[in-house]
């Protein structure tokens, strides 16, 4: 019938004749259409062949949502780009950009990652005449503004010290420009985006928990949010680790030692039944088991007061990883993470962009000056001095607060920029207070270090070479109020823990106050804080079979805490 009126049409066309066109040409055309006109009639499916190309991408993404269908393919690509190329990637609503796509090139942008701008440059120049059938690509933003829990509780403070309960506000995410012809863009959720965005507005509205007889709820800045978070973590979180990487460099932990945070961490991080999966598809974090401490032993060139190889050999590892599996190439790292504990364990992340400033880094030297370490991220790693690792809590506890006659005690090596001008303010000044370069062998014969740190009611923790000192971990093991001198550095669990409960923080252009400051802190409240000391410190010890909320749980609680946080709701 169509082909019918099609002929109808043209023989009309040719009695009327036309302008300029000879009627030979016109029935030319009547043929051609009569011809397409036929071809129609006889397979009406390819009528819809228009409309399907322009409905693809939505039609895809109901599917998608609407069933437990797999995403679509994923392509892996190396971490890196030439000039003029960047990745296009899917768009979640949990800000975790999708699978990665195959690089298309375009006018390069001041910064491959979070440039709204640039979506509208490509699409400028995308060749309209063979538009892609697949989803809708954008470019991926950078990471979400992080919501900080713990410094939004701070502000929110009363004057009187207690805090309030606090439910963050969502963070918004600048509008992408997108030209009027752009396909609309459908985000997909996978089924780990939908855990994490469920647990985080979880957290958001927990309910209040009275007289938890495992909490000590004032060492914490919001006990409820706390104990929901961390059960939720208990239900929901798995890790994936990775398996590659030569010995000793992986999987090689290190027990004892100034380092040892790191190696414990990863002994019990391999060895949890409870959280690691074998199925990088159900997994919500992804492990890369090095050690700062073996890199720095085993790639160091001597004397060449140089971490650049180091920084090379993960640059290098992280290529590899990202162009051979396709799960860092997801979120651009951000769902990554590794412990070190070396000083070196944030610089030598320098070389490669995303493993820098996406990647979750769970890290003793947590400085949030030098412009690495990026607070709401990454985690604070406490510095734990392990002598025996057969038996790590050996010789902790301590005397009682009305049993411990020395005011403040310190006895160190001088390296750093706080050290000396503590030793040259106080040193030999003043007998309540204790302050002493390497313990004298005199004074040592009569109370050792360890004795020292349990009979006085304050003890020093000033910087070392970096921000982070062992010397916090030691005064919590032996009960003693920690007085932590140093700026610029994030203390471990500062996202739910509330430090000022249980620990004296004093900035570095105070130090010649500091008598008054301790004295300042009447007895009632140094007996508080001083219990709270020992109420708090089953959250920093290792286990050999880790236990609820010690010091691998808290790790990590934080890495799961705050890559929650870096999920846009």
């Amino acid at each position: 019938m169509l082909a019918v009126d099609l002929d109808k049409a043209v023989l009309r066309r040719l009695r009327c004749g036309g302008v300029g066109a000879s009627r030979k040409s016109l029935l030319l055309v009547a043929v051609g259409i009569s011809v397409a006109a036929l071809f129609l009639s006889l397979f009406p499916s390819s009528t819809s062949r228009v409309s399907d190309l322009f409905s693809a991408a939505d039609s895809h993404n109901e599917l998608f949502l609407s069933s437990s269908a797999p995403p679509p393919p994923l392509v892996t690509l190396p971490a890196s780009t030439t000039q003029g190329e960047e990745h296009l990637i899917f768009l979640s609503p949990s800000g975790s950009p999708g699978p990665a796509a195959a690089p298309h090139r375009f006018p390069p942008s001041p910064s491959p990652i979070g440039d709204f701008d640039a979506l509208a440059i490509y699409l400028d120049e995308f060749d309209l005449k063979e538009p892609p059938l697949e989803d809708a690509l954008v470019l991926a933003p950078s990471p979400t503004p992080v919501v900080n829990f713990a410094a939004a509780e701070a502000n929110s403070s009363n004057t009187d010290g207690k805090t309030k309960s606090f439910a963050p506000e969502p963070p918004r995410r600048p509008a992408i420009k997108t030209p009027a012809f752009s396909p609309k863009v459908e985000a997909s959720f996978s089924n780990t985006d939908r855990q994490l965005v469920y647990a985080k507005k979880e957290i958001a509205n927990a309910p209040p928990v009275f007289n938890d007889p495992d909490l000590h709820a004032p060492l914490f800045l919001n006990v409820s949010m706390f104990k929901r978070s961390y059960e939720l973590m208990e239900k929901i979180l798995k890790v994936y680790i990775y398996g590659d990487g030569p010995r000793p460099l992986f999987h090689t932990p290190e027990l004892g030692g100034i380092y040892a945070s790191e190696g414990w961490f990863m002994k019990l991080m391999e060895g949890s039944k409870k959280f690691v999966t074998k199925d990088p598809e159900k997994a919500h974090l992804f492990y890369m088991p090095f050690s700062s401490r073996q890199l720095r032993a085993n790639l160091y060139v001597p004397d060449s007061h140089s971490n650049k190889p180091l920084s090379i050999f993960l640059r290098n590892y992280i290529n590899m990883i990202s162009a051979k599996y396709p799960f860092w190439n997801r979120t651009r790292g951000a769902d990554h993470f590794f412990a070190g504990c070396h000083d070196w364990a944030t610089y030598i992340t320098r070389l490669h962009g995303e493993l820098r400033d996406n990647a979750i880094k769970v890290v003793c030297n947590a400085d949030v000056s030098e412009g690495i370490f990026i607070r709401g991220k990454d985690v604070s790693l406490p510095e734990t001095y392990i002598r025996n690792p057969k038996r790590p809590q050996r010789g902790i506890g301590g005397r009682p607060s009305s049993k411990r006659s020395i005011l403040a005690f310190f006895a160190g090596h001088m390296h750093g920029r706080v050290r000396p001008i503590l030793i040259g303010f106080w040193k030999g000044r003043d007998p309540d207070m204790r302050i002493y370069e390497v313990l004298p062998e005199e004074v040592a014969a009569k109370m050792s270090y360890a004795q020292h740190m349990k009979s006085s009611k304050f003890c020093i923790c000033p910087m070392g070479y970096e921000v982070n000192s062992p010397r916090i971990v030691e005064s919590i093991y032996f009960e003693c109020v920690p007085v932590i001198i140093v700026d610029h550095f994030v203390l471990p669990f500062e996202e739910v823990l509330d430090w000022r409960a249980f620990s004296v923080v004093v900035a570095e252009k105070d130090i010649q106050n500091l008598k008054d400051i301790l004295l300042g802190i009447g007895a009632e409240q140094y007996r508080i804080m001083q219990m709270n000391v020992k109420k708090l410190q089953k959250h920093f010890l290792w286990n050999a079979r880790p236990k609820e909320y010690d010091l691998f749980h808290m790790t990590l609680h934080s890495v799961w805490y705050n890559r929650l946080n870096q999920i846009d709701l």
